[in-house]
Order: structure tokens, then C-alpha cells, then sequence
């Protein structure tokens, strides 16, 4: 609760809310399409290497991304505890608290380097062929490295974003894409006596941004007057265990629920590589695009729940109430529009990855269910980043476990390698995308009806 000696923030109007909201989610949402551009020009970088090339990094990516972005979820969710230090002005304890932080952070990279380096059962299990395997290994063994750099710069970035400027992080994001581009097609080619690295190059270069990106967030945080009266870089304090537990418990049902959505998309990736190398080409340019959609309600979940945060802290819940349901009304506006709009040029964009006629054709086709898929992934998505602000994290959990999994993995297996009564078995990687769009649909109203309650509580 904020302190009684804490002036309360004057109400803005509703358009000025609305604009807040905007300009927060439209800065965070140039950065995150920065960042997406990076597995755009990998993709694209792979797919003119070589067809095996993009079907590794279509393989390797999902498992990276599976671990990498699950424990993200656990750093994200520290932005509602931060925003409401930062609506209650208590400045000296918000830095404190992302020192505390730091404890949390190593645990994460320790965790998924130990998963990146050892992906042999993962791979086997979902029965991936042994000679893409190889391929496979290599990409994750260097993607390893570049993990506790992306962690760390996630704090930084979550930590600007709950204090509602997140300029900065979007400005690195973009020079960063500078980079990016140009050492992705030389790791992967080769050239100046380099010797071509295949998709093995995009995880080098992937490393080496990750790297100045982190370099120059420490940097700023050590230079910016903007974070001095944080006392970010006093000396770090022993463990304490009593908040660290505060953060686990908002932070693991946010990461273990993440991680169930992203793990979806990863055994999906895994089971199509059954199909063969057209297949799993086709299903990276799906996940692509389904992922560079998702930025949208992604760069809005974050606005949303820092603005809903900090009006929590300053002890204004009715426009904590106003700015959760702003924010959750206009991603559910532009997920129409931007469906209608990839469903109308499927073909076009597909044919920007690759030039094999038999992937852009499959490719195009799964295209038209990602549309679909899109509309319950916007709502759902900024759904679960209020809740978290107003620290309900296990139900969606528990919601994620049962729906994703059940109805989106089990029933898109089911329907492409076994059929259902006398329905055939599909063979095409559509089963997956047309039972994961059933599932959101289904999770996006569970989670609404749910944020009705609480908001209304």
C-alpha cells in the first residue's frame, strides 16, 4: 500500500489515459519488433542457406525460445511489484529490490543454460531425426552463452518499463538490429576466412548482440542520472529470503504459465518435424509471424500492466480499473484488424521467406489458421499481464495446463497423426495450428470472465 505522506496522483481524463497507454505500448512495441526482426532475418538467413538449415533452426529456435521465455515470465512478472514501488514513490526500496532481483536472475540462467546444453532426451523423445539433431545441438550449444546476457537484459528492460520509460531499451533494441543483420548472414555463409556455420551462425551472431546489448544497459544504468535516486548500485545485500519467496510466488506461476503456452509451440515444432523438412520450413514461417503479431499485444500487456500497477500503488483502484480495460479494448480492436490483413496477403509473405514453391504453398495455407489463431492470442495475452498486476497467477496457470495442452497439443496431435472416430488423420501441420486457435479462443474467455471477477472484487 502506498504511504499516507504520498500525494495522490491527479486523475487524468480518459483520452489522456488512452494516450499513455498508446505512447507507452507504441515505444515498447518498436523495440520488441526490433527484437522480432532478429528471428525474421534468421529465418530468412537460413531458408536461402539451406532447406535442412531452417528446418534446425525451426527445431532449435522452439526449444530455445520454450526455456528462454518461460524464465522470462519469471523476471517479467517483477513489473507490477516495481510499478507500485514507483506509483507509491518509494524509490529507495524499489532499488533495493532489484539488486534482490539479481539472486532471482542467476537462478534463471543456471536453470537454462543446464537445459540448453543438454537437450538430447527433449529431442529424442519428440522423435526428431538424428541427422537434423546434429544441427539441431550445435545451434543450442552456442545459444547457451548467449542466454545470461538476454536474462539480464530483460531485468533492465523490465525495470525501465515499470518505471514507464521504456525509450531507452527500444533504442538499443534497434541499433542492436544494426548488428544483428549483417553478422547473422556472415556467421551463416561465411566469408573473410570464416568457414560457414549454417544455422549454428544465426546462434553466434544471436550471442554477440546479446552481449553489447547487456554491455550497454549496464552502461546507462551506471551513467543516467534518470536512476540515481534508485540507489541502483549500492553494495549488494545478502539474500533475503522473505522477499525473494514474494517474488517466487508471483514470479513462478507467471514463468510456469508461459512456459506451458511457449512449450506448446515448441512440441508442435518437435512432432512436425515428423513430417518431413517441407513441413517443419513451413511451420517457421507460421510460428514467425504468429510470434512478429504477437509483439502488438505483448508491447500493450506490458503498457497496461505497469499503468494498472501504478495505480494500484498510488491507491487509485477505480483508474487502475479504467486503464486495465483501455488497454485490453484496443488489443482486441487491432487483433481484427491485423488477422483480417495476414489472412488477405498469406501468399505474399510466405514467398518473402523462401523461394521453394512446396513451402510456400503449405506455408500459405497455415498462414490463413495463425489469422484465427491470433484473435484469442491478443485477448488472452494482456489478460495474463493484468492479472498478474493484481496477483493472480495461478488460475491461469492451472487454465494454460489444462486448455493448451489439452485441447491445442493433445487434440492437434490426435487429429494429425491418429483421427478421430472416422476422421483420418490429417498428416499436415494445419491439425496443430486449427486445435492451438480452438484452445486460445477458449483460454481468451476464461481469462476475460476471470478479470471480471477480480476487477468487480
Amino acid at each position: 500500500m502506498p504511504s499516507s505522506s504520498v500525494p495522490s496522483p491527479i486523475p487524468p481524463t480518459r483520452a489522456a489515459e488512452l494516450r499513455t497507454l498508446g505512447a507507452h505500448a507504441g515505444v515498447v512495441l518498436v523495440g520488441q519488433l526490433a527484437v522480432m526482426a532478429f528471428g525474421i532475418t534468421d529465418t530468412v538467413v537460413a531458408g536461402r542457406y539451406a532447406e535442412v538449415a531452417l528446418a534446425a533452426l525451426s527445431v532449435g529456435t522452439a526449444v530455445y525460445i520454450s526455456i528462454y521465455v518461460g524464465l522470462m515470465g519469471i523476471l517479467q512478472a517483477l513489473l507490477p511489484i516495481w510499478s507500485e514501488l514507483h506509483g507509491s514513490q518509494r524509490s529507495a526500496e524499489l532499488g533495493r529490490s532489484v539488486r534482490q532481483a539479481l539472486y532471482l536472475c542467476a537462478a534463471t540462467i543456471v536453470v537454462g543454460m543446464a537445459a540448453l546444453l543438454s537437450p538430447g532426451p527433449l529431442l529424442d523423445a519428440a522423435g526428431v531425426p538424428a541427422p537434423l539433431q546434429v544441427e539441431v545441438r550445435r545451434y543450442l550449444a552456442v545459444l547457451a552463452w548467449a542466454l545470461p546476457p538476454a536474462l539480464l537484459f530483460r531485468m533492465y528492460s523490465t525495470l525501465n518499463q515499470s518505471l514507464g520509460k521504456p525509450r531507452l531499451v527500444s533504442a538499443l533494441q534497434i541499433g542492436a538490429l544494426g548488428l544483428k543483420i549483417p553478422l547473422s548472414v556472415w556467421f551463416t555463409f561465411g566469408g573473410l576466412g570464416l568457414a560457414p556455420q549454417g544455422a549454428a551462425g544465426c546462434a553466434w551472431a544471436t550471442l554477440v548482440v546479446n552481449g553489447a546489448l547487456m554491455a550497454c544497459g549496464a552502461w546507462l544504468l551506471r551513467t543516467q542520472s534518470f536512476y540515481r535516486p534508485y540507489a541502483l548500485w549500492q553494495r549488494l545485500e545478502r539474500p533475503d529470503f522473505a522477499q525473494l519467496g514474494a517474488f517466487l510466488r508471483l514470479g513462478l506461476p507467471a514463468g510456469l504459465a508461459v512456459a506451458v503456452e511457449v512449450s506448446s509451440f515448441t512440441a508442435m515444432a518437435l512432432f512436425i518435424s515428423r513430417m518431413g523438412t517441407t513441413a517443419s520450413a513451413a511451420h517457421q514461417i507460421a510460428s514467425n509471424m504468429a510470434a512478429v503479431l504477437y509483439m502488438v499485444p505483448l508491447a500493450l500487456g506490458i503498457a497496461t500492466s505497469a499503468r494498472t500497477s501504478y495505480w494500484l500503488g498510488a491507491g487509485q483502484r477505480a483508474l487502475a480499473r479504467r486503464a486495465t480495460w483501455l488497454g485490453l479494448g484496443c488489443a482486441a480492436a487491432l487483433a481484427v484488424v491485423m488477422a483480417a490483413a495476414l489472412a488477405l496477403l498469406a501468399r505474399p509473405i510466405a514467398a518473402l521467406y523462401v523461394e521453394q514453391p512446396p513451402v510456400i504453398a503449405l506455408a500459405a495455407g497455415l498462414l490463413g489458421w495463425v489469422a484465427l489463431y491470433h484473435l484469442g492470442d491478443a485477448v488472452q495475452a494482456v489478460t495474463l499481464f493484468v492479472l498478474r498486476s493484481y496477483r493472480v497467477t495461478l488460475v491461469p496457470l492451472l487454465i494454460y495446463g489444462v486448455i493448451l495442452w489439452g485441447l491445442g497439443l493433445v487434440g492437434g496431435y490426435r487429429w494429425a497423426f491418429e483421427g478421430f472416430g472416422t476422421l483420418a488423420p490429417w498428416h499436415d501441420p494445419g491439425a496443430f495450428w486449427l486445435a492451438s486457435a480452438a484452445a486460445l479462443g477458449v483460454v481468451a474467455l476464461l481469462f476475460v470472465g476471470l478479470l471480471l471477477r477480480v476487477t468487480r472484487r
